[in-house]
């Protein structure tokens, strides 16, 4: 098929679905008809080749406003550009990152050598633009250092003078040369603690509690602690958190090598039983594995052997059941198209079942749901949204004058109207009746009128044709936004109460206060 035959389906396909000549219109149909008749042109990949340069969060934005053409990729970015204050986010986290390097730079000056030293390479690895990863695994070694930090050094100067363990220049003013006598059994305790907190620290468990992190600190800063009965129920109660982190980190590699197990065990006993011929060496495969399943496992490194063993016999054994599997492939592929044939019906009967029959905007069903999103965006963020009323006015007159097909015509045709008015990011449809929606994003108040008099500019102006009969039409609208209201039902009843008196005010007209 040629370019020429495209260009000439595209122009049709405009005329069918009653949609005016203009470039974003022409450039969606061209693209549709392309595809269809499978020809691959630069101009339809735009939107996909610049949204795969976006963010993942980005991307998923644009796939939830329906991104078609390159004005509303546009529109949307700049919307999201206007939304962004660069600058404080940029001064925000320029100021946390200096502020962080400082901290570490006074670390790094203080009396101990592994902190500093810790120090110095997290101010390094600040410097490289550090992944999530990387930073908390030097989060990680911070956690390992406070816990096992021991300054009970501190402590053999007790009996010089006051001790500070928070203040070294203190503690160095207020030693008393005088005194240096030293106290055996203080050493002896010193040395007890610091074999006391190492003990602490789980020995397969990759991470330290809290609570253990809290008394290890507790004992190191005041060994003499130990001397005290009250701290005896502490210890007991670490011991066995120690105790239970360590059970817990084997239960979990004894439930993953279980998993393994299981799954090779099913695998093995159904090719067992599909098997005609089963072997001797197929059957000792079997038995050993479920022999091995009966036992508990202490050993990884014998279990890891073993499983090792077992998936290179079932591995030879697969390859003499191939052949069957492979006489199933046709039977596969026609379930498969089966499977994408039902997906594609299910896809479509959710699309059919939000958008209105007439109008082609989303049905009030439709509206009800994003308007659930909007209010949980405005809960958890605070984006403000507004809620905008449209009615026809004297809608029954024209029903009455011009029959129900010019009534349906109209507001097709109006329907057009709104969602050429409406940004990409948007959402209007048919709440009932000749009544419609606009849901308008990140709009207060003023913003909510500026459309909604745009909006009715446009109608009042448009020539509403049929059969050769111009129809002479004018809308009312209410305008509310959620910031001024109390409820999300709130909102809709109030703009819809500015719709009731713009119309009994004369019509024709935008009411919002």
């Amino acid at each position: 098929m040629t370019i020429q035959s495209i260009i000439k389906k595209a122009i049709k396909r405009l005329e069918l679905e009653n949609k005016l000549l203009t470039p974003d219109f022409y450039a969606e149909a061209f693209c549709k008809e392309a595809k269809k008749a499978g020809m691959n042109t630069e101009d339809c990949i735009h939107i996909e080749k610049f949204s795969k340069t976006l963010n993942e969060d980005t991307q998923k934005e644009l796939k939830n406003y329906r991104i078609q053409t390159m004005g509303e990729l546009a529109r949307f970015l700049i919307s999201k550009l206007n939304r962004t204050n660069s600058t404080i986010c940029s001064e925000l986290l320029e100021s946390q990152m200096l502020l962080t390097k400082r901290i570490l730079q006074v670390v790094e000056v203080l009396h101990n050598r592994q902190a500093g030293e810790l120090a110095k390479q997290s101010i390094k690895l600040l410097g490289s633009n550090p992944t999530s990863v990387e930073l908390n695994q030097f989060r990680q070694h911070w956690i390992n250092f406070i816990t096992t930090y021991d300054d009970s050094f501190l402590n053999k100067l007790e009996y010089f003078g006051k001790v500070d363990n928070r203040n070294l220049k203190k503690t160095i003013e207020n030693i008393n040369i005088a005194l240096s006598d030293t106290n055996e059994n203080n050493s002896e305790l010193v040395r007890v603690a610091s074999l006391l907190v190492s003990s602490f620290v789980p020995s397969i468990a990759s991470s330290v509690n809290d609570k253990i992190a809290s008394l290890s600190q507790k004992i190191q800063s005041n060994p003499t602690l130990l001397d005290s009965i009250s701290i005896e129920e502490e210890v007991k109660t670490i011991i066995s958190l120690r105790i239970a982190l360590d059970k817990e980190s084997v239960k979990e590699m004894v439930e993953s090598i279980d998993g393994v197990l299981d799954k090779l065990s099913l695998r093995l006993i159904e090719m067992i039983e599909r098997s005609d011929d089963s072997t001797i060496e197929i059957q000792k495969i079997k038995t050993d594995l479920e022999n091995y399943n009966d036992g508990s496992v202490t050993n990884f490194k014998i279990s890891h052997k073993k499983l090792l063993v077992i998936a290179t016999a079932l591995e030879e054994t697969t390859q003499t059941l191939s052949k069957d599997l492979r006489g199933h492939s046709n039977e596969v592929n026609a379930l498969s198209i089966k499977v994408n044939k039902l997906e594609k019906e299910l896809k479509d009967a959710k699309q059919i079942s939000k958008e209105d029959f007439l109008t082609k905007l989303y049905n009030k069903r439709a509206l009800d749901e994003f308007m659930k999103v909007k209010e949980a965006e405005y809960s958890r963020y605070g984006h403000n949204f507004s809620v905008v009323m449209f009615d026809l006015d004297h809608f029954k007159d024209v029903n009455d004058n011009y029959g129900h097909d010019a009534g349906d015509a109209v507001l097709a045709a109006f329907a057009k109207i709104l969602k050429k008015e409406a940004r990409s990011v948007d959402i209007v449809g048919r709440f009932g009746g000749e009544e419609f929606m606009a849901l308008l994003s990140e709009t207060g108040i003023e913003g909510g009128v500026v459309f909604a008099q745009k909006v009715r500019k446009h109608v009042q102006k448009a020539r509403f044709m049929y059969k050769n009969q111009r129809i002479h039409v004018t809308i009312s609208c209410g305008v509310s936004e959620r910031k001024k209201c109390t409820s999300l039902k709130n909102v809709v009843t109030s703009s819809d109460e500015n719709l009731y008196k713009a119309k009994k005010d004369g019509r024709n007209q935008v009411v919002y206060k």
